[in-house]
This record gives structure tokens, C-alpha cells and sequence, in this order.
């Protein structure tokens, strides 16, 4: 072989390696891309169903006690602040998830709230609508966790391999982006006092 041949080979040689390791790591942050996208369905699928449990809780509330109104209307409130933000699947990022958690947040705040206020209104807690409702969004808000720790995990996995070498230099020209996770509100940062 002529020695122009022989680099010739090896320069395309090299191509091949490079374009199968770029296909390579395409194939592999394109599937984690999408098991991200489809655990932040499920985040979002299980945030609608507490979503949708509000208005028939607030409903039997309202009809089995002569309730605190403003308790109610901050449950409603919050409610319709929650779902109004929207968050696209393909543009998670860490600002959008923060916007999204605070909404969420006062929602749950709101609803424990209204939990609580419920405990001077023995006739409410009576009811089976009342605690059927109850259970239903304690569950929901378990599901929720689990929900949210699925979708950590999976972009944990996805910035991993963002991050590792050689995926890093391939995946910014391929324009994949690091996503935001769920975080720990700052309220949850301090411990809570029981008092007896």
C-alpha cells in the first residue's frame, strides 16, 4: 500500500469511529431524554389528579359546615395558580421547575390549612364524603413523592451522562441541555415544632 492510502484508510477509519461513537451517544441521552419526559408526565398526571380532588373537597366542605370562607378561597385560589403553570417537557429547566414547585407548594399549604381548620368542625370529619376525600388526597399526595422521586431520578441520570467524557463534547452540539429537578422547599428546611 502507498503510504496516501494508508492514511487515507486511517482517516476514514477515525470518521467511523467517531460517527459510531456519536450515534452511540445520541441513541443513549436521546432514551434518557425521553424517560425523563415521560416521568415528568407522570409528575404532571399526578399532580392534575390532586388538581381535580380540590373542587369536590371544597364542595363537601362547604356543604356539611358553615366554614371559614377565606380558608376555602385560598384553596381555590391556590388551586388555580398550581395549573396555570405549565411546564414543557422539552425545556425543563431549573428556573421553570422552581416556578412550578413554589405554585405547587401553596397549594399544598393551602390544603393543609383547610385540613387542619377542619378539625373544629366535628360534623365535617363525620362525614364519609369528608374522609373518603381525605384518604384520596392523602394518597395522591404519596403518589406525588414517589411521582417526583421517579422524575429525580431519571434527570439525574440523564445530566450524568451529559456530563461524562465524551458525551459532553458531542451532547452540546447536539443541543442537549442539562434539566431542573424538584427541590426541597426552604419551609421544609426547618423543623417543626409540636406543642401539646
Amino acid at each position: 500500500m502507498k503510504k496516501g492510502s494508508l492514511i487515507l484508510v486511517i482517516i476514514l477509519g477515525l470518521i467511523l469511529i467517531l460517527g459510531f461513537m456519536t450515534c452511540n451517544v445520541q441513541k443513549s441521552l436521546v432514551t434518557l431524554d425521553e424517560n425523563s419526559k415521560s416521568k415528568w408526565g407522570e409528575v404532571q398526571n399526578q399532580y392534575q389528579r390532586r388538581s381535580d380532588l380540590v373542587p369536590n373537597l371544597v364542595n363537601t366542605v362547604k356543604g356539611a359546615a358553615n366554614f371559614e370562607q377565606k380558608t376555602l378561597t385560598d384553596v381555590i385560589n391556590a388551586r388555580a395558580r398550581a395549573t396555570s403553570i405549565q411546564v414543557d417537557p422539552n425545556k425543563i429547566t431549573p428556573e421553570k421547575m422552581k416556578e412550578f414547585q413554589a405554585a405547587q407548594g401553596e397549594l399544598s399549604q393551602a390544603l393543609g390549612r383547610l385540613m387542619v381548620v377542619s378539625e373544629k368542625y366535628p360534623e365535617l370529619r363525620a362525614t364519609e364524603a369528608f374522609r373518603d376525600l381525605q384518604v384520596q388526597l392523602e394518597g395522591t399526595e404519596n403518589r406525588i413523592t414517589v411521582a417526583r422521586k421517579g422524575f429525580n431520578d431519571a434527570v439525574q441520570e440523564y445530566n450524568t451522562q451529559l456530563r461524562i467524557f465524551p458525551n459532553n463534547l458531542l451532547a452540546g452540539m447536539m443541543g442537549f441541555q442539562t434539566k431542573g429537578m424538584f427541590e426541597a422547599d426552604q419551609a421544609a428546611q426547618k423543623v417543626p415544632q409540636v406543642q401539646f
